[in-house]
């Protein structure tokens, strides 16, 4: 098999709010003999929000950001769910409606660029799973998470809509997605089930509605670690952010403490691979990440 290559869109909160998330996926895919190429033109997706303000202007940044990886002819993968999908949400528009497509290519022009929908758009963790595969991925353990028990936190965006996703994430199933427990299994660690994998970290609420947010948080935490979870692990800066930083916040909120280690989906990994404390970042979290 080839070696793999993508174009990296690490978007912003790997670059600044969660470092050890960049820090550990190319430590990771180095591991691995994953070649990722930085998109170090590309701008913010908008986060969700830039959306709800001024719609064109988030499909220009988008489409800027596609642009960069049609440029190298690379799939470009991601590293945050939001990322994930406004990303994949500008292509699909772009790509299904041709005069919307015409409308973003003038202004890209102003810039001398121009949108061709040449390139997919794809989660790193469907890189792994489904390109490099599990398999592959197992026979580079040198440190197996055994014993470990470890929930997988999936969030709402890399998943929903599934037929915005299915196209990049191999038909994961919105209800019932597998692809992190399948990955937890082939690093010898232990699948935690639990009820609330696949819902929303709040987030996206907590500016307008931090007691909401905390709410959401707290629920999938403690169902988590009430059905054994020693560890979560997530795809997403964002959600990592809410459920890292802020468990003072959603302890106060559920009226219990809510403690508990949250790593990023590439530490993980690093973990097993035997990649050091300091490669992965973990020196960067807010919570007690000491038992690694």
């Amino acid at each position: 098999m080839s070696k793999l290559k993508y174009a990296l869109y690490t978007g912003c909160t790997a670059r600044e709010s969660t470092p050890e998330l960049l820090m550990s996926t190319l430590a990771i895919a180095k591991a691995l003999d994953i070649e990722l190429v930085l998109l170090d033109e590309a701008s913010c997706c908008g986060a969700s929000h830039l959306q709800d303000f001024d719609d064109q202007l988030s499909l220009v940044l988008n489409a800027r950001n596609i642009v960069y990886a049609e440029k190298l002819g690379l799939t470009m993968v991601t590293i945050c769910n939001t990322c994930q999908l406004n990303t994949a949400m500008t292509k699909e528009r772009l790509d299904h409606d041709p005069k919307l497509k015409e409308t973003i290519n003038g202004k890209l022009k102003e810039v001398g660029l121009e949108y061709k929908g040449t390139s997919e758009i794809k989660h790193f963790l469907y890189a792994l799973v489904d390109d490099l595969g599990i398999d592959a991925i197992a026979k580079k353990v040198t440190k197996p998470l055994t014993d470990m028990q470890i929930g997988a936190f999936y969030g709402c965006h890399n998943i929903r809509p599934s037929e915005l996703h299915a196209k990049s994430n191999g038909g994961e199933s919105a209800y019932a997605p597998t692809s992190i427990d399948r990955l937890i299994a082939a690093l010898g660690g232990k699948n935690v089930e639990y009820e609330h994998k696949n819902k929303c970290c709040g987030f996206h609420v907590e500016l307008q509605n931090p007691t909401t947010a905390n709410r959401l948080s707290s629920v999938a935490m403690l169902d988590a670690i009430d059905n054994g979870a020693e560890v979560l692990v997530t795809p997403c800066p964002l959600c990592h952010l809410r459920m890292d930083t802020q468990q003072a916040h959603i302890s106060e909120e559920a009226g219990r403490d809510v403690k508990i280690p949250i790593l990023h989906l590439p530490q993980m990994v690093g973990i097993a691979l035997g990649i050091s404390r300091e490669e992965l970042g973990l020196q960067h979290h807010v919570s007690d990440v000491t038992f690694v």
